[in-house]
């Protein structure tokens, strides 16, 4: 393990003391676990579901270990839409902490499922659910050791503030955090954020790396959309909208935008480079100095490396045509890109017009998420995770990462709230069944993840 300072040693060790091993004791186990079972088992899917009766169900707990009903609110854009904020005060000489997560998630069908998605399942070392990873694991580590902070009499030198909110999956007019942050700033106000985003990665049972999230892509949809005058299918004729449509996907599915490496980016394939056998190790390391050509060799590697190193476009609905015997007068795709840290919608936009190259084809705009500037690399953040993550996984590096999908924290970031995606959630990249089915983590990594926590918020507080 790295030295650490004297200062940073003993705030850990009284981080830490009353959880000696990576696992925490049977009680907090059990604490976490009653309120992983009661949010995974409510119903808070984005369309069919409720965030409030979670909220309120969280909010009734932290009330009953003592909270003052002062320091926790329910409240929200939608009486079914609710987000709860609770706030664990401190002394004051340092700004907040907010330790985030939400509350909804995506869809789940039964009869896709397993097992049913709305019940806690443990099985085979696994719990199963919907939500499970996403992201109620978090929510309830935060509520579960934020209780334990105040049985421990806990007096942190800032105020710890912990809010669980709506529509994270979906966005729309009930979104939590933009409630928050345009109606009640001041319940959620921060010196930094802790969120999602981040978490370990396994590979066939053995941790590789704890990653930090410090940035993530910006989403942007765009409608491509051919019109014809239509007629009658007897008599087709040369130019058919779903034909032109088609071909412009093709055209699309064949262009690759061009690599971007930034701070966050070589230093993540840096490390990687440390971590990976040869030859492999060498062009990761390499990419972390910027070289393009074997940056290219390590995209093809894997589509999550691909995403990490360049802008992705790609069809993802179509619709065309309003009969079977008629030729179709319009046809359309919506096409999701993800866009990299310094490049903005309109470039992608003019660049699609550029690859497609046929006026007949329109590209518009649809809707938009994420962006916003990546946090800055801070010591005590990254430091300290690092530190605890050695502690607890020996050899295990923690990494700074840009995500390439979406979280609640470019919304804060935009609102100068800098914020970090730790998990210390292990899961197989091979095996990742966020928003799939029978979406699951492990029930180790489940309690590993909430000693983690433990740790790292107990010494930042402090």
């Amino acid at each position: 393990m790295a030295a650490m300072s004297r200062p940073f040693s003993i705030l850990l060790v009284a981080g830490i003391s009353l959880f000696a091993e990576n696992m925490p004791p049977a009680d907090q186990q059990k604490l976490a676990r009653e309120i992983y079972k009661e949010l995974v088992e409510t119903n808070t899917s984005f369309t069919t579901g409720q965030t409030t009766p979670a909220a309120e169900a969280v909010a009734r707990r932290l009330t009953a270990a003592g909270f003052p009903a002062t320091d926790v609110q329910v409240l929200g854009a939608s009486p079914k839409k609710m987000n709860v904020v609770v706030r664990y005060r401190g002394t004051g000489e340092k700004k907040p902490l907010l330790l985030l997560a939400h509350l909804d998630v995506v869809e789940a069908l039964r009869a896709d499922w397993s097992f049913d998605p709305f019940v806690l399942t443990e099985k085979d070392g696994y719990f199963y659910g919907r939500g499970v990873a996403d992201d109620k694991a978090q929510a309830a580590i935060w509520v579960a050791n934020l209780i334990q902070y105040k049985q421990e009499g806990f007096k942190p030198n800032r105020d710890l503030i912990v809010a669980l909110t709506a529509d994270e999956e979906g966005g729309g007019p009930f979104y939590g955090v933009q409630y928050l942050l345009k109606n009640r700033r001041d319940l959620i106000d921060a010196e930094f954020c802790l969120n999602e985003g981040g978490g370990g990665d396994m590979r066939g049972g053995r941790k590789i790396l704890n990653a930090i999230q410090v940035s993530e892509k910006t989403g942007q949809s765009f409608r491509f959309e051919v019109k014809n005058p239509g007629g009658h299918s007897a008599m087709p004729v040369a130019e058919n909208a779903i034909y032109r449509l088609a071909a412009s996907l093709d055209k699309l599915s064949k262009y690759k935008f061009p690599i971007i490496l930034n701070d966050t980016t070589r230093a993540y394939f840096a490390k990687l480079g440390d971590i990976e056998k040869e030859p492999l190790a060498t062009d990761l390391k390499a990419t972390g100095k910027g070289d393009l050509a074997a940056a290219e060799r390590v995209a093809a590697q894997s589509a999550r490396w691909n995403a990490t190193l360049r802008t992705t476009c790609v069809a993802t609905m179509l619709d065309g045509g309003h009969a079977q015997n008629a030729l179709p007068q319009t046809a359309g795709a919506l096409v999701n890109c993800r866009i990299l840290p310094g490049q903005t919608a309109e470039e992608v936009h003019q660049r699609l017009r550029q690859v497609i190259a046929d006026p007949q084809v329109t590209i518009s705009t649809t809707s938009s998420f994420g962006g916003g500037p990546p946090s800055p690399m801070r010591d005590d953040v990254l430091k300290t995770a690092a530190q605890i993550t050695e502690l607890m996984w020996r050899g295990v590096p923690a990494v700074p990462i840009m995500v390439m999908g979406g979280t609640d924290g470019s919304y804060l970031r935009k609102a100068g709230i800098p914020t970090y995606g730790v998990t210390g959630i292990f899961t197989d990249s091979d095996d990742i069944r966020i928003h799939g089915r029978d979406e699951r983590i492990g029930v180790k990594e489940f309690y590993e993840a909430q000693t983690f926590l433990y740790r790292l918020v107990k010494t930042l507080a402090q």
